[in-house]
């Protein structure tokens, strides 16, 4: 892939594959998967097809060695059709970035090769019942007993959970350590909680992970136990612009919806477009999803240039894209009147599928608080 980070051309081609397969691959299923509660599996097999599933992995372990504005592009562009396919696309990629970074050549052998191929699914356990945002209150715990390391805790509102076969877990090895490891869904001792009825996203399959007394072999630690958090805080630095793009998929994708239908609705004679109020709506809406995609490509340069503020850059840019995103959508909601309050338009679906962006990854409010220590420098 190519690493130029101008936008506006290196990565045309790029784009136009992924809207090419978005237009004809995931679209035409998107209402479905949403009504149904289902994965997207019809996107997975058209992602397996174009090496979309491995896009960032080392090409000698079955990837493609994409940058993170590949990855961005990508997420954007098919969260602009539907937010769930979207959302499978980057959780495998974020799950295993600290395996791709930090793991063993043999450990990321046996995982990486099978996830990059489309062949397995993969999900990360960081959130657990008693806080989200606090990556480091975690209290799911690990022990190393007879050359196996033992696991119990809760991890909850775990991204494809009982579907995928992998899953990346942060545990405490001690009071001040924590460790990341890689379970999969046949060791002994994990099981799964009920399947969470979503208000979005409903494409994506979410519910507790449980460890009971989970055994795994010693070799499935990836780096060391002691040094999981800093691990974990580099991957969230890569993690939170995919949020960010997926954010910013579904408000280009509103504003769309809402251009399309202003231009053919014409209850007094004439196009809702014609109006001034209509046009005003609609600038600022594309005043704000431009704005954001400037934000959060310069966070992806950031990220690619000077990793030491890369952490501010990205909190920045999901801060600003989901909330752009829930703004836009609303009014596109807000633009077909009546008919945005129905299923039968997919306005209704971005909305929902909206709100989650300023919950997920860190929530906005802890973004702000990321955002302004930087500025006080404090």
């Amino acid at each position: 892939m190519k690493r130029d980070l101008d936008v506006t051309s290196a990565y045309d081609e790029f784009r136009s594959m992924v809207v090419r397969i978005t237009r004809e691959r995931v679209v035409p299923h998107a209402a479905t998967i949403d009504r149904e509660a289902r994965p997207p599996l019809e996107a997975v097999a058209a992602f397996r097809e174009a090496g979309l599933m491995g896009l960032p992995f080392p090409e000698a372990l079955g990837g493609q060695d994409g940058d993170l504005m590949t990855q961005t592009i990508a997420v954007e562009e098919v969260s602009r059709g539907c937010a769930s396919s979207g959302l499978t696309l980057m959780t495998g990629w974020a799950a295993l970035d600290p395996l791709a970074r930090f793991g063993s050549e043999s450990l990321k052998a046996q995982i990486l090769p099978s996830v990059a191929s489309g062949e397995k699914i993969a999900g990360w356990c960081l959130t657990e019942p008693h806080g989200g945002s606090n990556v480091a209150g975690i209290k799911t715990r690990a022990r190393l007993e007879r050359g196996q390391w033992v696991i119990d805790g809760t991890k909850r509102f775990i991204t494809n959970a009982g579907w995928a076969e992998w899953y990346l877990v942060l545990a405490k090895t001690d009071e001040k350590s924590m460790g990341i490891f890689m379970v999969h869904k046949d060791d002994p001792g994990i099981r799964f909680g009920k399947q969470e009825d979503k208000m979005g996203l409903r494409g994506s399959p979410t519910a507790d992970v449980i460890f009971e007394d989970c055994r795994i072999p010693e070799d499935r630690v990836v780096g060391d136990a002691i040094g999981g958090y800093a691990r974990m805080m580099v991957s969230l630095s890569i993690s939170r612009p995919l949020i960010a793009a997926q954010a910013l998929g579904i408000a280009q994708g509103a504003l769309d919806e809402a251009v399309a239908y202003t231009k053919t609705r014409s209850p007094f004679g004439q196009p809702v477009s014609r109006y001034q109020l209509t046009r005003a709506m609609v600038a600022d809406m594309a005043v704000k999803v431009e704005a954001s995609r400037a934000v959060l490509y310069q966070a992806v340069q950031m990220i690619e240039s000077d990793p030491e503020k890369a952490r501010v850059f990205a909190s920045m840019a999901k801060l600003l894209c989901s909330d752009t995103a829930m703004e836009v959508t609303t009014q596109a909601v807000q633009l077909h009147g009546g008919y945005g309050y129905l299923k039968d338009y997919p306005v209704e679906r971005m909305m929902r599928d909206a709100k989650i962006t300023q919950i997920y990854e860190g929530t906005n409010q802890i973004q702000r608080m990321i955002i302004a220590k930087h500025v006080y420098q404090d």
